[in-house]
């Protein structure tokens, strides 16, 4: 295994460039880091035409791979002449997340790129998409480009969670703002730290503490923000943000999150994929909700793995 890490772009098997390639050639540069692009490509009509023999079938196959290729050095020829390192794949698999997972295990990437699959709402709802699968089961971390305005971000935002801190995995606020301020230095952009907090975190905190009821009392309530304030503050303070770039939000955090984002022109936000431990993470997370409401790129961040 090679010792040195690279990014990985995965690009969708049909033969278009996206955003994604620019946001990697553009991250690649500012990270002095080389690029791997990779296509897997399961064509069902390649893969099942019932027309063919099987050798005549391979061959039809092998001609798309061999175009796919060409095509991918293609889009690789003007990085290389802007100083990176680039290599090229194509891989014929249908079972796709299992191919990258087997990447990722194989060499050492700092992080996966790639387009997110806009689906409609019906098919997200009868299927797991292969973004919400690569959350739920990637730990490197994923970068899911979207529309983007400037192929190296600008503005970063750090999307925090401070609700229920006995259930933290702890130090993950410090490290969701560190790869902010990290790619925001390679960048040279802007860091804006966040935290979209509700009623609902408020209310399981007071139940946490023994005050179960419909409605909890102000003076209760008025704790509570002032505690979440003044770790919010203390977070900010110890990673050195400025004041003014912080911004505590209350409303539904998946609202406030794509809220923000658009008023502000945000190019890419750091968050993490799941912050609480227990049953909490595995009836959804907030990244999951807004991974396709996002105005912005998302750039998802693993907890390390603890030992119970």
């Amino acid at each position: 295994m090679s010792d040195y890490q690279r990014l990985l772009l995965v690009v969708p098997p049909l033969m278009r460039r996206s955003d994604a390639f620019d946001r990697a050639a553009a991250l690649a540069k500012a990270k002095g880091m080389p690029l791997h692009i990779v296509a897997f490509d399961y064509l069902e009509g390649l893969a099942t035409a019932g027309m063919m023999n099987e050798e005549a079938l391979a061959l039809v196959r092998q001609a798309y791979i061999e175009k796919h290729r060409d095509w991918l050095e293609t889009q690789a020829a003007p990085m290389r002449k802007n100083g990176l390192t680039v290599t090229t794949e194509v891989v014929w698999v249908e079972n796709v997340l299992d191919e990258i997972l087997i990447h990722l295990k194989e060499q050492p990437f700092a992080m996966v790129i790639k387009d997110i699959e806009h689906e409609s709402r019906l098919m997200r709802a009868l299927f797991s998409t292969l973004d919400i699968r690569l959350l739920r089961e990637c730990r490197v971390p994923l970068h899911f480009v979207d529309k983007t305005e400037h192929a190296l971000p600008r503005k970063v935002v750090a999307a925090v969670d401070l609700s229920r801190p006995e259930d933290q995995y702890q130090g993950f606020n410090d490290r969701i703002v560190q790869e902010a301020l990290k790619l925001a230095m390679q960048c040279q952009a802007q860091v804006e730290l966040l935290y979209a907090y509700d009623l609902t975190s408020m209310q399981t905190e007071a139940e946490h503490l023994g005050r179960i009821s419909f409605m909890f009392d102000s003076n209760l309530a008025n704790s509570l923000h002032k505690a979440q304030s003044e770790a919010f503050r203390a977070l900010a303070d110890r990673n050195g943000i400025d004041p003014q770039a912080c911004h505590m939000i209350m409303g539904d955090p998946s609202k406030v999150l794509t809220t923000f984002c658009k008023t502000h022109g945000s190019d890419i936000v750091v968050m993490g994929r799941v912050h609480h431990r227990g049953l909490a993470k595995y009836i959804g997370s907030t990244v999951e909700r807004v991974l396709y409401k996002m105005p912005s790129s998302v750039l998802v961040i693993t907890p390390e793995p603890t030992v119970d």
